[in-house]
C-alpha cells in the first residue's frame, strides 16, 4: 500500500477507483456512496447537504491517520489541517469564480466569450461560482433575463456572448509552474431542457481539426495557472479558433474515459506532480472510450441489484434506490478502435442497462 488516501466530496467513486487501482487504501465522504465505491473503499460516511459535508469529514478524519486529503466537488475550498494534495486554496478560490478566471484569460490573451453589452442577446448566463453547468443558460431578452434570477434569486452571475461550437476539454498536469496535457475530450451535455448545457458524459479523444491548437492554450493557461496537480481547461471548439471557457482546478468528470482511452493513471500522475514531476509526454489513445450519464425519465425506483453489469456501467445505485425525474441514474462506457464502434458498443450497453431499470 502507498499510503491512505481521504476523498470527499459531492461525487467521490471516480478519483476513489483511480487511487484504489493506483495502489492507495482510500476512505471515501459522498453524497451518492453507491453500491461500487464501496469495492474501491476501505470506509466511507455518507452526507446529504453540503453544509454537513465539514462534519463528515472530521468524523472520518477522526478515526484514521490519511496520508492525503483529496478534495472533489463541494470541498475544493473548505479550509482543512488534512495533508491536501492538488491546487492552493487561494487559487481554487479563484477559479472556482467565473468572472475571475475571465481575467485570467484575458490577460493570456487568450480568445474566450466576452463579458456582454448591457442589452446584448443572445447571451449565456451562468452562476460566478458553480460546476457541471447545469444552471447555464442562453437567453434572449430581459424577460428571460428576469425569469433566470426568479429560478436563483440571489446568485451572482455573470453574462458572456454566446459562441457556438463543439464543447471539449483538455485534462493538464501542472506542477504549478510546468503543465503536460494527457488528453483531449469531447463535452456530451444535456441537450434540452432547463439543464440543457448540464455536463452528461465524455468522448476521449476528441478529434476536432481545432484540438491540437486547443491543447496548446491548454497548456500554456495551465502553467501560468498556479494550479497543481490534475486540473481541466474547458473550451467550445468554433469553425474557426477554440474559446476558452473555465478551469476546473481538481478532478474532472472526464476522468473515467482518460484513464480508459490512455491507459494511464490520473491519480499518480496528480501525486506526482504535487511533487513536482510531470509525466513524460503522453502516447495518443489506444482507444476512444465514453462516457453517458442515464437520467431518470420519471419517478422511479431501481429494484434490481445492476453490480453484473460492471464494468460496462459504473456509479451503481443501490436496489431499492428512489430517483425523482431528472436526476443521473448511473454511468454508462462504451470504447472501441474509433469514435463509431465506442459508440455502437455504448448504445449496446444502455440498451442492456434499460432492461433492468424499466
Amino acid at each position: 500500500m502507498k499510503g491512505r488516501v481521504l476523498v470527499a466530496g459531492f461525487a467521490t467513486r471516480h478519483v476513489a477507483w483511480s487511487a484504489f487501482r493506483a495502489g492507495y487504501e482510500v476512505c471515501a465522504v459522498d453524497h451518492f456512496c453507491d453500491q461500487d465505491l464501496t469495492w474501491y473503499t476501505r470506509e466511507r460516511v455518507r452526507f446529504e447537504e453540503l453544509e454537513d459535508l465539514p462534519d463528515a469529514i472530521d468524523t472520518i478524519s477522526r478515526q484514521h491517520h490519511f496520508d492525503i486529503f483529496i478534495a472533489t466537488s463541494g470541498a475544493e475550498d473548505l479550509p482543512t489541517l488534512l495533508p491536501r494534495s492538488g491546487t492552493p486554496r487561494e487559487k481554487i478560490g479563484q477559479f472556482m469564480d467565473k468572472l475571475e478566471t475571465q481575467h485570467f484569460f484575458e490577460n493570456l490573451r487568450i480568445d474566450l466569450p466576452r463579458i456582454a453589452v448591457p442589452g446584448e442577446y443572445p447571451a449565456m448566463i451562468k452562476p460566478r461560482r458553480g460546476a457541471g453547468g447545469w444552471r447555464n443558460a442562453v437567453i434572449h431578452d430581459e424577460d428571460e433575463r428576469a425569469g433566470w434570477e426568479a429560478r436563483y434569486p440571489g446568485v451572482p452571475y455573470i453574462l458572456q456572448e454566446f459562441v457556438t461550437g463543439l464543447p471539449a476539454s483538455v485534462c493538464c498536469i501542472t506542477d504549478g509552474e510546468r503543465a503536460r496535457a494527457v488528453a483531449t475530450n469531447e463535452q456530451v451535455l444535456r441537450g434540452s431542457g432547463e439543464s440543457s448545457f448540464g455536463f452528461c458524459g465524455s468522448i476521449t479523444p476528441c478529434n476536432h481539426p481545432l484540438a491540437g491548437r486547443m491543447v496548446q492554450l491548454a497548456e500554456t493557461a495551465a502553467a501560468a495557472s498556479g494550479c497543481t496537480g490534475t486540473i481541466g481547461i474547458d473550451f467550445v471548439l468554433g469553425d474557426f479558433r477554440p474559446s476558452a471557457i473555465e478551469i476546473n482546478p481538481r478532478f474532472q468528470g472526464t476522468m473515467d474515459t482518460v484513464e480508459m482511452a490512455c491507459g494511464c493513471s490520473l491519480f499518480q500522475y496528480h501525486v506526482d506532480a504535487c511533487a513536482g514531476t510531470l509525466p513524460a509526454p503522453v502516447p495518443p489513445p489506444n482507444q476512444v472510450a465514453i462516457r453517458s450519464i442515464l437520467f431518470a425519465d420519471r419517478d422511479m425506483t431501481i429494484s434490481r441489484d445492476l453490480r453484473n453489469l460492471a464494468p460496462d456501467i459504473a456509479d451503481i445505485p443501490w436496489p431499492g434506490t428512489f430517483f425523482e425525474e431528472g436526476q443521473a441514474l448511473l454511468s454508462v462506457y462504451g470504447t472501441g478502435p474509433d469514435r463509431s464502434e465506442a459508440c455502437a458498443m455504448l448504445d449496446k450497453h444502455i440498451s442492456r442497462v434499460l432492461q433492468y431499470i424499466r
